[in-house]
């Protein structure tokens, strides 16, 4: 990880660390940004998710990416998010287990999760 960053997680109701994972990336109803320094956990904010078909599947490649996004955790997402992330440098990262926030956090801060990679990729995207 660079000095800071901010990890982005696709969030159930309100969001926040001590909130829930979405299991559905591109409908999730918030996402929880995470700025991560040296010492953990430097600030969180939450964003809307736009509904869906406002931009379709790039839409939320093109929020994050504004929101200086440089990580993000999904249980899952369609090949042409995964592209669109990857194009503008946001690393994604596979954890589908995990359901709070803040335990993604931990696991992502002990580099427990994986990069995302083709096998994990939502059919129908």
């Amino acid at each position: 990880m660079s000095e800071t960053t901010v990890l982005a997680i696709p969030s159930v109701g309100t969001g926040g660390l001590e909130g829930e994972r979405s299991g559905h990336f591109g409908r999730c109803d918030v996402f929880t940004l995470v700025e991560l320094g040296a010492d953990g956990v430097v600030g969180v904010r939450v964003i809307d998710n736009p509904p869906h078909a406002e931009g379709g599947c790039l839409r939320p490649v093109e929020l994050l990416a504004s929101h200086g996004v440089h990580a993000l955790v999904v249980a899952g997402m369609g090949a042409r998010p995964l592209a669109g992330f990857r194009d503008v440098g946001i690393e994604v990262y596979f954890d589908d287990v995990t359901l709070g926030i803040g335990d993604v956090v931990a696991r992502v801060l002990r580099r427990e999760v994986e990069p995302m990679d083709d096998r994990f990729v939502c059919g129908g995207h």
